[in-house]
């Protein structure tokens, strides 16, 4: 156990014993203050919260969950604007994905799943409006007239309906008014601090009000316009000719309009109807990667077991023992034919002093600039709609019936090129078309010492995905321009019913138990094939040319030309165990089991690289088995709030995506985790916000095969997954020209991660801190706002996502987040 580790669960378990041995200290610094009322408090960060983390209103703090829950104030004061800012400030909460940021997926506590192929559902569920998010890929969005968010760590699969194995994550629209017309406009211009300062504009606003003493509504927007922040340096080291029109573009830019609609309808005091529609489209730019040269290791049976950066005077092309088959004075060569097959007829040996191996040498990331082909202005498109109807009744006094029905449609079409580089050799798409529908129905009762929730779930996901290798016009790969086409069409229907109780047993101590029972069915159809594809805009064009497409069947290269069919049926469960005790008012102890499950699916991999075996496309149901222990200190009529948690995960059967070659497959592999994290958020005078926290965990993956079949590398660190984090928020506001002047700090740490699961040394990002400054002024009357705020004050290079090509181009390509950013911004309220 590592040092930081013992001194985190040492720090919770101090914590811990003091609340059980102070109860009166506690009971007599949480009890109201009976002085006069203070002056007007210049705090955004105190004050109650309200979450419905067990699908009912309750304060923040007496929750036995680990919890991180921030109003639409707070998320606006923190500067958070897309639905991944969040895990900055929430302790164990990480970003994961694809597309060089394009696509995000949230990591909780080392819980990941980074397959960037769109029929995976991810084991962090994320949940808008109570509407359950199906596709993975789609937990990517603007955060705009957001009421707040809560971030839930541990097994949720109880009360949600679906694959909260590590945690979820939880946004809540602002609600129309039945009293009164409310609004705002929000407008806001950034400039980035890279080689071209490009510009970022953002307009946000909403209106709503009573159109009827019960019916309300309100209408919210946001289009955000950001130029390229990559500066393309193409035509430098190209090979091959141009892979089409507008080839070479700069980087980064984004083109997001997304909007709201939401009717609320409150025909009595007992029943409540609330409908909402809301659609997004983005265009981007090809995805923002650059690369940097590595260069794969063998050892003397010819299996890869490192893969590390090229030094400036390494000239092979890749690292082999002498003696061992296709290795030339040390070198094992490279595998540009993309059939995992390293050396040999067809292959090169050797490369430039410290370049990739078409001779390109990327220049420093921190220049913000590169130089790729395959890079295009507004490639990309990624549209989604959905409808969402919630519905609430008081059958009785005691016992309250809700019903929530909810559909989404999920396209996107997302480019990356491949090698990152001025080569023209291998781009990569991800095409997607899905939709999904969710239906809830639920009832909540109390009595005086009992409360309990019942109900059923059903969800319904159609999902076509055709993901694939691109080899364009006037490149490297023989027989192009074609592509090679991986198509997967996924249906899931799953039905369940889920049941809690918490009985008060006495007035201080609450038994919990609550569990779920799932019907999970699945279809699945997947094709690999090749396709006459021209344009670099267009996948899987149809076909004039006489024998296309052409099937090539689900192992490449060879196989049988058919597709993959196959149906499933399973039952699971989850299940929760947990004691509350409360010694003392403001003093929450709580300690659980939670058995958390995720259905199997199926992988729809590229092709390329050694054959993929039938067997491996499919994959099994995850178990996880938690044991959590944690506080909530209230204290100084709530002013200071200390929370802690401490945790240790048994998964059976993990879901870890290994990706090897150009290719990934997601495997079965246990796994365990142990960590805590503490938080703090205090008001200790007026004006005056702090907010602190800390997290810190062990995580391994046991058992994993270097490729599919091959050799095991034990105790592996998963993905995406900083063991240690931590956060401060500092924010003091003060009477300043007839309103409220406030300087706000944010500063967020994270240790270095891998990005990919066999844990090569070159598949690494480092640890960072990263800071954010801002200065605003609000008027006395809450209607205007004025700002400025840099953002990545120091103008770090953070990393952001990666895959491990070294045997395709003899580099990685890597992405990071945007540069120092300046940016000024008003708001209206009315």
């Amino acid at each position: 156990m590592r040092t930081i580790t013992k001194m985190t669960l040492g720090a919770c378990a101090a914590t811990l014993a003091m609340a059980w041995a102070l109860p009166a200290m506690a009971e007599q610094a949480a009890a109201p203050a009976t002085q006069d009322a203070a002056p007007k408090d210049n705090s955004v960060l105190s004050g109650e919260i309200v979450v419905t983390a067990q699908k009912r209103s309750e304060n923040v703090q007496n929750v036995g969950i680990a919890i991180t829950a921030y109003s639409g104030s707070q998320l606006r004061a923190l500067g958070i604007a897309k639905s991944a800012d969040v895990a900055s400030f929430s302790p164990g909460v990480f970003i994961s994905g694809s597309l060089a940021g394009q696509n995000t997926q949230f990591t909780i506590r080392g819980v990941t799943q980074n397959d960037f192929n769109d029929i995976v559902e991810a084991p962090n569920a994320v949940y808008l409006d109570e509407g359950y998010i199906a596709i993975a890929q789609g937990q990517s969005f603007a955060v705009f007239d957001i009421d707040r968010v809560e971030v839930l760590k541990g097994p949720q699969g109880t009360l949600f309906g679906r694959n909260a194995t590590g945690g979820l994550i939880h946004y809540i629209s602002h609600l129309p008014s039945l009293k009164k017309w409310e609004g705002y406009a929000d407008a806001r211009y950034g400039i980035l601090d890279s080689t071209s300062n490009p510009g970022v504009f953002t307009l946000e606003g909403a209106v709503g009000g009573p159109v009827s003493d019960k019916v309300a509504v309100r209408a919210s927007g946001r289009w955000n316009k950001a130029q390229p922040y990559l500066k393309n340096l193409y035509p430098l080291g190209a090979v091959g000719g141009s892979p089409g029109a507008g080839a070479g573009a700069d980087l980064g830019n984004d083109d997001t309009l997304s909007g709201r609609f939401t009717v609320l309808v409150e025909p009595s005091s007992t029943t409540q109807l609330i409908l909402s529609a809301n659609g997004s489209r983005s265009k981007v730019s090809t995805g923002p990667y650059t690369q940097k040269a590595t260069i794969a290791q063998f050892d003397q049976n010819g299996e890869l077991v490192n893969v590390l950066d090229v030094g400036p005077n390494e000239t092979r092309a890749s690292i082999g023992v002498a003696g061992a088959p296709r290795v030339v004075n040390g070198d094992a060569g490279s595998d540009l034919n993309n059939d995992g097959v390293f050396g040999g007829a067809g292959e090169i040996y050797g490369r430039a002093p410290g370049a990739d191996f078409f001779g390109y040498k990327a220049p420093n990331p921190a220049t913000r600039t590169f130089s790729s082909d395959f890079a295009f202005k507004n490639q990309g498109h990624v549209d989604t709609w959905g409808v969402n109807l919630r519905a609430k009744t008081e059958l009785t006094d005691s016992i309250t019936l809700s019903s929530i029905t909810d559909y989404k449609n999920f396209k996107k079409l997302l480019f990356i090129d491949v090698d990152a580089g001025p080569a023209n050799q291998l781009a990569n798409y991800g095409n997607v078309d899905a939709n999904s529908f969710t239906q809830e129905l639920r009832l909540n009762g109390k009595a005086s010492k009992l409360n309990w929730t019942a109900g059923v779930y059903f969800l319904h996901i159609d999902n076509l995905s055709k993901n694939g290798l691109k080899a364009p016009l006037n490149g490297l790969v023989p027989g192009n321009p074609i592509d090679i086409a991986s198509t997967a069409h996924l249906k899931t229907t799953s039905y369940s019913g889920f049941g809690q109780v918490d009985y008060d047993v006495t007035d201080q101590i609450k038994v919990i138990v609550g569990g779920r029972i799932i019907s999970e069915h699945k279809d699945y159809n997947f094709i690999q094939q090749l396709f006459v594809s021209p344009d670099p805009n267009v996948v899987q064009p149809a076909q004039t040319a006489p024998g296309f497409p052409l099937t090539i069947g689900p192992i490449y290269p060879g196989g049988v030309p058919s597709p993959y069919l196959d149906k499933d049926s399973k039952t699971l469960w989850a299940g929760k165990v947990q004691v509350e005790y409360r010694p003392a008012r403001g003093t929450l102890l709580y300690a659980g089991i939670n058995r958390g499950v995720k259905a199997g699916s199926y992988n729809a991999q590229l092709n390329g690289g050694l054959a993929t075996p039938d067997s491996a496309i499919k994959y099994g149901a995850e178990t996880l088995w938690s044991y959590e222990g944690g506080f909530k200190l209230s204290m100084l009529d709530n002013k200071v709030r200390l929370n802690g948690a401490v945790y240790y995960y048994d998964y059976k059967n993990y879901q870890s995506f290994l990706f090897t070659g150009v290719a990934g497959l997601v495997i079965n592999a246990d796994a365990r985790t142990y960590g805590g994290e503490i938080s703090l958020q205090a008001n200790p005078m007026r004006g005056l916000d702090l907010a602190l926290s800390f997290s810190d965990f062990n995580a391994l993956v046991k058992n994993v095969p270097l490729r599919v079949g091959g050799p095991i590398r034990k105790d592996l660190k998963p993905t995406y997954a900083p063991e240690t984090q931590a956060s401060g928020i500092i924010r003091y506001g003060w009477d300043m020209f007839g309103g409220e002047m406030a300087a706000n700090a944010n500063v967020s740490y994270s240790s270095s991660f891998f990005y990919n699961l066999r844990n090569f040394d070159a598949d690494k990002f480092g640890g960072y801190a990263n800071v954010d400054l801002g200065l605003g002024w609000t008027s006395a009357s809450k209607m205007l706002e004025v700002g400025v705020r840099v953002d990545n004050v120091t103008n770090h290079l953070i990393g952001l996502q990666g895959y491990d090509l070294a045997g395709l181009c003899g580099c990685n390509e890597v992405s990071y987040k945007p540069p120092r950013t300046f940016s000024i911004h008003t708001r209206v309220n009315f």
